[in-house]
């Protein structure tokens, strides 16, 4: 659900910055998330990816002045928003995805191209992919970075009064949705003995995420007077969390990139495929420590870090100086650019 989560990031973002915006989102309805949409949606059988009339017909009768298309998308669709006067954005978060973004078809169709991560893993423009744009002179490329949605209020002084815990005491332990991908069903089982396990050491901890039923313990675990288990929060308060935290335990995906624009020291355990070459690279830029799934090797390298306070404020402080951006905001002053212009597409 990663181009659901980020497409909604942005949804939110501009119902927030214009209240009278019109959202609509197309869906799969077998989506686990489909149901829970908080923005009018149209469910399809599938991918709107495989539904090109119902994709078309929503832009002809709707008429938006933007569409989305996150990760995902047919020529003729483009093509009808094109056609329909609406300003076409294009989000690619793969390889896969970037080239056909990168072909000159596609390029004439495109208004803006977000790529999904910073450019340090995503990597900068080629040569090739530079030389199109300077021969087309479109579309405008801006690198996402983290969706990193903001909190409202003093979202983290409450939540940490709850919970009985001050700021930069305790490690946030975060598994993150990833962990039901195929090989690595017993993330969270290690996850929940890593929390445990600092918890038992007198380390205040949290874990955000809902331990299976298959763990006999975890019914038992937070009654440690330094352990909170927590189900899974929205992501501006999972921010807030990070940001108040002395050390960030994640997975490999987006959480670990939220952790680190929040400027913390993260241990990165790969859970599925895709996240080992994006921990390598947050390792080589000096903003993380990796580890591997098991709960003995994740808990020896937080120890290790929490022993040694240079050690964690260096890791932090190449964090902050990544200087990621919030991709919402990218997007949103995107969207301004985009709807302040006028005249033919």
């Amino acid at each position: 659900m990663g181009e659901y989560a980020r497409s909604l990031a942005v949804a939110d973002g501009a119902a927030a910055r214009w209240p009278g915006a019109a959202i609509q989102f197309m869906l799969s309805r077998a989506a686990p998330y489909a149901a829970l949409a908080p923005h009018p949606a149209t469910l399809l059988d599938s991918s709107p990816t495989f539904h090109s009339a119902a994709v078309i017909g929503l832009i002809e009768t709707w008429r938006p002045d933007v569409v989305i298309f996150d990760n995902a998308g047919r020529t003729a669709q483009l093509r009808a928003a094109r056609r329909c006067g609406a300003r076409v954005v294009y989000i690619s978060a793969r390889p896969r995805q970037r080239r056909k973004a990168f072909r000159l078809r596609w390029m004439r169709l495109i208004d803006e191209h977000w790529i999904a991560y910073p450019e340090f893993l995503a990597g900068a423009l080629g040569v090739l992919e530079r030389l199109k744009l300077a021969l087309l002179q479109r579309p405008t490329v801006r690198y996402l970075d983290v969706m990193l949605t903001a909190a409202r209020g003093a979202v983290q002084e409450s939540m940490l009064a709850r919970l009985g815990f001050a700021v930069r005491t305790y490690v946030l332990v975060v598994p993150g949705g990833g962990t039901g991908h195929p090989g690595a069903r017993g993330a969270m089982l290690e996850f929940v003995a890593v929390a445990r396990g600092l918890a038992a050491r007198g380390v205040d901890t949290i874990l955000v995420g809902q331990a299976p039923a298959a763990d006999d313990h975890a019914a038992d675990a937070d009654s440690s007077p330094h352990l909170r288990l927590l189900a899974t929060l929205p992501q501006s308060e999972l921010a807030e969390l990070m940001r108040g935290a002395r050390l960030v335990i994640a997975n490999g995906g987006s959480t670990l990139l939220q952790a680190i624009a929040c400027g913390k020291p993260c241990i990165a355990v790969p859970i599925a495929g895709d996240q080992h070459e994006r921990v390598r690279r947050c390792e080589a830029a000096g903003a993380a420590i990796g580890a591997a799934l098991d709960a003995a090797a994740i808990g020896a390298a937080a120890s290790a870090l929490l022993q040694d306070p240079a050690a964690l404020a260096a890791l932090q402080g190449r964090a902050v100086a990544l200087g990621l951006a919030d991709g919402v905001q990218v997007a949103l002053r995107a969207l301004d650019a985009l709807l302040a212009r006028s005249g033919p597409v």
